[in-house]
Protein backbone atom coordinates (compact mmCIF):
# COMPACT_ATOMS: atom_id res chain seq x y z
CA UNK A 1 0.00 0.00 0.00
CA UNK A 2 1.26 3.11 -1.21
CA UNK A 3 1.43 6.44 1.28
CA UNK A 4 -1.66 8.08 -0.17
CA UNK A 5 -4.00 4.93 0.34
CA UNK A 6 -2.14 4.52 3.67
CA UNK A 7 -3.38 7.82 4.64
CA UNK A 8 -6.92 7.18 3.40
CA UNK A 9 -9.46 5.91 5.84
CA UNK A 10 -12.26 3.04 4.39
CA UNK A 11 -14.94 5.79 4.50
CA UNK A 12 -12.81 7.66 1.73
CA UNK A 13 -12.17 4.45 -0.51
CA UNK A 14 -15.53 4.07 -0.26
CA UNK A 15 -16.35 7.54 -1.17
CA UNK A 16 -13.95 7.40 -3.96
CA UNK A 17 -15.55 4.16 -5.52
CA UNK A 18 -18.92 5.59 -5.77
CA UNK A 19 -18.03 9.14 -6.94
CA UNK A 20 -16.17 6.67 -9.53
CA UNK A 21 -19.00 4.66 -10.33
CA UNK A 22 -21.08 8.06 -10.52
CA UNK A 23 -18.73 9.15 -13.03
CA UNK A 24 -19.17 6.39 -14.71
CA UNK A 25 -22.65 6.12 -15.32
CA UNK A 26 -23.39 9.54 -16.29
CA UNK A 27 -20.37 9.04 -19.38
CA UNK A 28 -22.52 5.82 -20.60
CA UNK A 29 -25.95 8.40 -20.04
CA UNK A 30 -24.16 10.94 -21.78
CA UNK A 31 -23.14 8.31 -24.59
CA UNK A 32 -26.14 6.88 -25.11
CA UNK A 33 -27.51 10.05 -25.46
CA UNK A 34 -25.14 11.56 -27.83
CA UNK A 35 -25.20 8.15 -30.25
CA UNK A 36 -29.38 8.14 -30.10
CA UNK A 37 -29.01 11.85 -31.44
CA UNK A 38 -26.59 11.39 -33.78
CA UNK A 39 -28.66 8.52 -35.47
CA UNK A 40 -31.59 9.64 -35.51
CA UNK A 41 -30.16 12.93 -37.44
CA UNK A 42 -28.57 10.39 -39.88
CA UNK A 43 -31.41 8.08 -40.30
CA UNK A 44 -34.20 9.13 -39.16
CA UNK A 45 -36.17 9.04 -35.65
CA UNK A 46 -38.81 6.45 -36.67
CA UNK A 47 -36.39 4.62 -38.75
CA UNK A 48 -33.58 4.33 -34.98
CA UNK A 49 -34.41 1.08 -33.11
CA UNK A 50 -33.03 0.92 -29.20
CA UNK A 51 -30.81 -1.69 -30.67
CA UNK A 52 -29.05 0.44 -32.97
CA UNK A 53 -28.53 3.28 -30.57
CA UNK A 54 -27.27 0.75 -27.41
CA UNK A 55 -24.86 -0.51 -30.46
CA UNK A 56 -23.51 2.47 -31.42
CA UNK A 57 -22.94 3.25 -27.55
CA UNK A 58 -21.18 0.16 -27.35
CA UNK A 59 -23.84 -1.29 -24.98
CA UNK A 60 -26.34 -3.76 -24.58
CA UNK A 61 -29.91 -3.14 -25.23
CA UNK A 62 -30.68 -4.38 -21.91
CA UNK A 63 -27.61 -1.61 -20.74
CA UNK A 64 -29.70 1.58 -22.66
CA UNK A 65 -33.40 0.69 -20.70
CA UNK A 66 -31.52 0.63 -17.79
CA UNK A 67 -30.88 4.22 -18.09
CA UNK A 68 -33.38 5.17 -20.42
CA UNK A 69 -37.42 3.43 -20.32
CA UNK A 70 -38.17 4.15 -23.79
CA UNK A 71 -36.60 5.34 -26.99
CA UNK A 72 -38.35 8.89 -26.44
CA UNK A 73 -36.92 9.41 -23.25
CA UNK A 74 -33.31 9.65 -24.42
CA UNK A 75 -34.23 12.57 -26.39
CA UNK A 76 -34.84 14.50 -23.04
CA UNK A 77 -31.63 12.77 -21.67
CA UNK A 78 -29.73 16.11 -21.31
CA UNK A 79 -32.66 18.10 -20.33
CA UNK A 80 -33.74 16.06 -17.67
CA UNK A 81 -30.09 16.21 -16.39
CA UNK A 82 -29.71 20.03 -16.32
CA UNK A 83 -33.17 20.52 -14.68
CA UNK A 84 -31.86 17.93 -12.25
CA UNK A 85 -29.15 20.10 -11.65
CA UNK A 86 -30.83 22.97 -10.63
CA UNK A 87 -32.44 21.17 -8.36
CA UNK A 88 -30.03 20.12 -6.66
CA UNK A 89 -27.82 23.23 -6.53
CA UNK A 90 -30.69 25.49 -5.65
CA UNK A 91 -30.07 25.14 -1.67
CA UNK A 92 -30.01 27.72 0.98
CA UNK A 93 -26.13 28.48 1.17
CA UNK A 94 -25.63 30.82 5.22
CA UNK A 95 -25.17 34.67 3.97
CA UNK A 96 -26.12 34.62 0.62
CA UNK A 97 -29.40 36.16 -0.36
CA UNK A 98 -31.93 33.55 -2.28
CA UNK A 99 -31.07 35.56 -5.72
CA UNK A 100 -27.46 34.83 -5.55
CA UNK A 101 -28.08 31.85 -4.85
CA UNK A 102 -30.07 31.15 -7.96
CA UNK A 103 -27.94 32.61 -9.95
CA UNK A 104 -24.83 31.06 -9.38
CA UNK A 105 -26.63 27.80 -9.37
CA UNK A 106 -28.20 28.45 -13.20
CA UNK A 107 -24.32 29.83 -14.16
CA UNK A 108 -23.51 26.52 -12.99
CA UNK A 109 -25.68 24.55 -15.07
CA UNK A 110 -25.52 26.81 -18.13
CA UNK A 111 -21.84 25.97 -18.33
CA UNK A 112 -22.52 22.26 -19.60
CA UNK A 113 -25.63 23.36 -21.77
CA UNK A 114 -23.30 25.30 -24.15
CA UNK A 115 -21.57 22.59 -24.45
CA UNK A 116 -23.56 19.46 -24.23
CA UNK A 117 -24.52 17.44 -27.72
CA UNK A 118 -22.74 20.53 -29.88
CA UNK A 119 -23.95 19.93 -33.42
CA UNK A 120 -26.56 18.15 -32.11
CA UNK A 121 -28.64 20.52 -30.32
CA UNK A 122 -30.74 21.28 -32.92
CA UNK A 123 -31.63 17.74 -33.91
CA UNK A 124 -32.97 17.31 -30.26
CA UNK A 125 -34.97 20.67 -30.22
CA UNK A 126 -36.10 20.07 -34.30
CA UNK A 127 -37.11 16.03 -33.27
CA UNK A 128 -39.34 17.42 -29.93
CA UNK A 129 -41.21 20.57 -31.74
CA UNK A 130 -42.04 18.19 -34.60
CA UNK A 131 -43.75 15.42 -33.02
CA UNK A 132 -46.62 16.13 -31.22
CA UNK A 133 -46.07 13.29 -28.58
CA UNK A 134 -42.75 14.60 -27.62
CA UNK A 135 -43.94 18.09 -27.34
CA UNK A 136 -46.86 16.73 -24.90
CA UNK A 137 -43.96 15.16 -23.02
CA UNK A 138 -41.20 18.51 -22.88
CA UNK A 139 -44.44 20.19 -21.61
CA UNK A 140 -45.22 17.36 -18.36
CA UNK A 141 -41.18 17.95 -17.83
CA UNK A 142 -41.55 21.61 -17.39
CA UNK A 143 -44.60 21.26 -15.51
CA UNK A 144 -43.15 19.11 -12.78
CA UNK A 145 -39.91 21.03 -13.11
CA UNK A 146 -41.82 24.40 -12.32
CA UNK A 147 -43.57 22.67 -9.61
CA UNK A 148 -39.82 21.56 -7.92
CA UNK A 149 -38.29 24.39 -8.53
CA UNK A 150 -41.53 26.50 -6.75
CA UNK A 151 -40.98 24.25 -3.59
CA UNK A 152 -37.15 24.83 -3.54
CA UNK A 153 -37.50 28.26 -3.72
CA UNK A 154 -39.87 28.33 -0.82
CA UNK A 155 -37.76 26.13 1.47
CA UNK A 156 -34.79 28.47 -0.17
CA UNK A 157 -36.77 32.14 1.15
CA UNK A 158 -39.19 31.03 3.53
CA UNK A 159 -40.84 34.43 3.16
CA UNK A 160 -41.98 33.30 -0.28
CA UNK A 161 -45.52 34.17 -0.63
CA UNK A 162 -47.20 31.12 -2.98
CA UNK A 163 -47.95 33.08 -5.90
CA UNK A 164 -44.03 35.18 -5.93
CA UNK A 165 -42.56 31.31 -5.51
CA UNK A 166 -44.83 30.24 -8.82
CA UNK A 167 -44.05 33.62 -10.85
CA UNK A 168 -40.32 33.24 -10.33
CA UNK A 169 -40.22 29.78 -11.15
CA UNK A 170 -42.05 30.01 -14.06
CA UNK A 171 -40.35 33.46 -15.38
CA UNK A 172 -36.65 31.58 -14.58
CA UNK A 173 -37.71 27.98 -16.08
CA UNK A 174 -39.83 29.22 -18.75
CA UNK A 175 -36.96 31.23 -19.77
CA UNK A 176 -33.54 29.47 -20.04
CA UNK A 177 -35.52 26.83 -21.77
CA UNK A 178 -36.91 29.57 -24.47
CA UNK A 179 -33.52 30.82 -25.30
CA UNK A 180 -31.74 27.48 -24.70
CA UNK A 181 -34.34 25.86 -27.75
CA UNK A 182 -33.84 29.21 -29.86
CA UNK A 183 -30.41 29.16 -29.71
CA UNK A 184 -30.27 25.40 -31.18
CA UNK A 185 -32.87 26.19 -33.63
CA UNK A 186 -30.73 28.40 -35.05
CA UNK A 187 -27.56 26.56 -34.91
CA UNK A 188 -25.34 29.19 -32.28
CA UNK A 189 -22.24 28.39 -31.64
CA UNK A 190 -20.70 27.83 -28.46
CA UNK A 191 -19.67 32.04 -27.77
CA UNK A 192 -22.75 32.92 -29.11
CA UNK A 193 -25.10 30.71 -27.32
CA UNK A 194 -22.81 31.78 -24.18
CA UNK A 195 -23.75 34.97 -24.64
CA UNK A 196 -27.36 34.86 -25.76
CA UNK A 197 -27.99 32.94 -22.29
CA UNK A 198 -25.57 35.45 -20.04
CA UNK A 199 -28.27 38.01 -21.23
CA UNK A 200 -31.23 35.66 -20.44
CA UNK A 201 -29.26 35.36 -17.37
CA UNK A 202 -29.79 38.98 -16.98
CA UNK A 203 -33.11 39.44 -18.14
CA UNK A 204 -34.87 36.36 -15.55
CA UNK A 205 -32.82 38.28 -12.56
CA UNK A 206 -33.98 41.88 -13.34
CA UNK A 207 -37.46 40.51 -13.49
CA UNK A 208 -37.22 38.31 -10.80
CA UNK A 209 -35.22 41.56 -8.52
CA UNK A 210 -38.93 42.88 -7.51
CA UNK A 211 -39.92 40.19 -5.00
CA UNK A 212 -38.10 41.80 -2.31
CA UNK A 213 -37.78 38.07 0.09
CA UNK A 214 -35.26 36.96 -3.01
CA UNK A 215 -32.97 39.52 -2.13
CA UNK A 216 -32.37 39.26 1.92
CA UNK A 217 -29.55 37.46 3.01
CA UNK A 218 -30.69 33.75 4.47
CA UNK A 219 -29.62 33.29 8.53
Amino acid sequence: MDGADADQAPGDHDAGRTGLRERKKRRTRQAIATAALRLFAERGYEETTIAEIAGAADVSPRTFFSYFPSKEDVVFAEIDDRLAEVSERLRRTPGETPMETIRRSVIDVLEALVSEHGEYGAVQIALILGRPGLQARALQRMTDTQEKIEVLLRDLCPGLSEIDAVAASGIAIGGMQAVVAHCRREGYDPLSMRTALDRAVDIVEHGLISVDALSRPSP
